[in-house]
């Protein structure tokens, strides 16, 4: 916590400085600058079933019990001027029984000037890019257990956490909310060796966008990061269209070479979301996207969110808890959850919100359909995100190495605290 004590000290220190500049240069406006920081944390109890073959510090184990910080989240942020808005989080992810220190850094930074809520530009560190829905959303407001990760199509292999330095438009005109992003990914070191993988080239820049028509409520598009439930609060339906682009990310060896195959990465998508309050004083929140993937021949990958192993595993999942969760081909993806008018509960006040999230993709690297299923309670104290308990069991497919089929399914149990300050 020292750490994050001096970064929030220079942060802070730095804010105030630079909103002083602005204001000395803007004496004859009653403007006052503001300055908002807070503190969230994710914490998970969780029981394993792991992949036949998955070591844990070297020792094999077919389930395992831990408890670790899937998230934690310190977002700074200040209106400096009324054209001029400064966003900063600093954060990690998956703090575990594997970990001496937690793997805190810089996950945002970037400042953005409003000419008009038509048009915006910003530049800096941050998850604005395009596609869809999920690959930007709230962590604090999701509604299953954890985000569908394979939204994050590119996640740590070309970036940090779904983030990179880039520049990009952004506004609302009428009913359309719209963003355009260019962004320069991360540059990648390590070589495919005979498989697609991305690249280890000059990397190139990644065009991206999303637009969605907005029926009812207007969200708002302060931050990147979109709303995975309203509850009650809001009414809201949109339908989204997105892409993403860059030229040669992709190789199948060494991408320096001239008889190395290279592909671009062509991704687009459509969705819908949808959160309705009920005369009952219930609400339902609804999604449905189509997703379209092209990495280049056949590329799959293995995907364990905060994996207990360490290595191993004989499965074509791999280690732990993973599955093919992002490849060349398509998906389908859905959730819905419905949460209940707000009452007492052990003697709390609080809004209870079971839902289910399903991921069905054809990838053409495999020889099935590969689908996994999750299922959530939220019990969201006073009906707000800031305090909620969750409890989930993610479903999830095993693929024989050989044949590359189906063979049997394992699961995943988890307990989850979220707390925020605000």
């Amino acid at each position: 916590m020292k750490l994050v004590q001096s970064n929030m000290k220079k942060f802070l220190v730095a804010i105030v400085l630079l909103s002083s500049i602005f204001v000395n240069a803007q004496e004859k406006t009653e403007f006052k600058p503001t300055i908002k920081w807070n503190v969230r944390a994710q914490i998970w109890m969780r029981y394993s079933e792991l992949n036949e073959g998955s070591l844990i510090n070297g020792e094999s184990a077919s389930g395992y019990s831990d408890v670790s910080i899937r998230r934690l989240r310190i977002p700074v942020t200040s209106q400096l001027t009324p054209k001029l808005y400064f966003y900063s989080i600093i954060g990690g992810n998956n703090y575990n029984f594997k970990s001496k220190n937690f793997p805190m850094r810089i996950l945002d930074l970037y400042a953005e000037y409003a000419f008009n809520e038509a048009f915006e530009i910003g530049i800096g560190k941050s998850g604005w890019q395009g596609l869809n829905r999920w690959n930007v959303r709230s962590n604090k407001t999701l509604m299953g257990l954890d985000s569908p990760i394979f939204a994050l199509n590119t996640v740590n292999k070309a970036d940090e956490i779904g983030r990179i330095l880039g520049v990009w438009v952004k506004g609302q005109v009428g009913k359309i909310d719209y963003r355009i992003s260019f962004g320069r990914p991360i540059a990648v070191t390590s070589v495919p060796s005979g498989k697609v993988d991305f690249a280890n080239n000059m990397p190139r820049i990644k065009t991206s966008s999303y637009v969605k028509y907005q029926i009812f409520d207007h969200e708002s598009n302060k931050s990147a990061y979109q709303t995975g439930t309203y509850v009650q609060d809001k009414k809201v339906f949109n339908i989204g269209a997105g892409f993403q682009f860059q030229e040669k990310a992709m190789s199948d060896g060494d991408a320096l070479l001239a008889a190395t195959n290279v592909y671009d990465m062509k991704h687009w998508a459509v969705d819908s979301f949808l959160n309705l309050p009920l005369s009952n004083e219930a609400a339902i929140t609804a999604y449905l996207g189509f997703y379209d993937y092209d990495f280049g021949k056949d590329y799959i990958r293995n995907v364990g969110a905060n994996n207990p192993t360490s290595g191993g595993g004989s499965d074509f999942n791999g280690a732990g808890v993973a599955f093919p969760m992002i490849g060349t081909g398509t998906t389908w993806y859905t959730q819905f959850g419905y949460a209940f008018k707000k009452s007492k509960f052990l003697s709390y006040p609080m809004v209870i919100q079971p839902n289910f999230a399903i991921q069905s993709s054809n990838w053409d690297a495999l020889n099935e359909q590969m689908t996994v299923y999750d299922f959530t309670v939220n019990f969201l104290m006073d009906g707000k995100h800031g305090r909620k308990l969750s409890l989930g069991y993610q479903h999830r497919p095993i693929f024989d190495a050989t044949t590359i089929k189906q063979k049997n399914s394992k699961g995943m149990f988890v307990i989850q605290y979220q707390i925020s300050l605000k």
